[in-house]
């Protein structure tokens, strides 16, 4: 009785010890799944953080800048305008075709899109209000005028600009606004597909006698 007595208890120890092991292992295994799933994800947070970071700083340094804002004057009230932009400094390249300029009178707000049969690339040479820029526009739409543009980025069917670039934003007043006369606040934005979008802020003369103006 007493050999079998002890055979029994040397195998409840062994059960024992073999349970042990069995959560050891499976202790070690939850702790190599869980390490594996942190890594994984401290991988993908770091490439997330790396992507929204250089989307930020892109957001923040790329944008455009209105630096001229002119007026053609006809039949006592504007009639043409152009509205001179370039990329700011750190700029990345602006695609001006997925751009969008965006025109208010205080009582109605336009939204004009770049009409790509009017980009003219270089001004007339009896000026730039004389320039075929304005002809074709209809309400909605604008073109462009190459000012400069040394790398030749900016064309009619990619008209990107980048640093040192200058353009000039042509709007046919009349078809889109009927005219601005005397005295008419206009606020507008240039914006860009990506970035801060130049500000457009003017009060038009209270006497249009002239017929060139330089609004801002």
């Amino acid at each position: 009785m007493r050999k079998i007595t002890k055979i029994f208890s040397r195998n409840e120890h062994a059960a024992i010890g073999i349970g042990t092991m069995i959560i050891f292992i499976a202790m070690v295994l939850v702790a190599g799944i869980a390490a594996s799933v942190l890594i994984q994800t401290s991988s993908r947070l770091e490439s997330q953080a790396m992507t929204t970071g250089e989307e930020t700083t892109a957001e923040v340094a790329t944008g455009l800048e209105v630096f001229d804002v002119l007026g053609h004057v006809s039949s006592a009230s504007i009639d043409n305008m152009t509205i001179t932009v370039r990329p700011r400094s750190g700029s990345r390249d602006i695609d001006l075709s997925t751009s969008v300029l965006e025109l208010s009178d205080g009582s109605n707000k336009y939204v004009l899109s770049w009409d790509s049969t009017v980009f003219v690339a270089a001004p007339a040479s009896t000026g730039i209000f004389a320039s075929a820029a304005f002809d074709d526009l209809a309400a909605g739409e604008f073109g462009i005028i190459e000012l400069k543009d040394a790398d030749g980025s900016c064309d009619g069917t990619t008209p990107v600009i980048n640093r040192g670039d200058k353009v000039a934003i042509t709007v046919n007043v009349s078809a889109t606004f009927g005219g601005i006369s005397e005295r008419t606040k206009i606020t507008g934005r240039v914006v860009p597909e990506e970035g801060a979008a130049g500000i457009i802020s003017f009060r038009s003369p209270a006497s249009l006698t002239d017929e060139v103006y330089d609004l801002q």
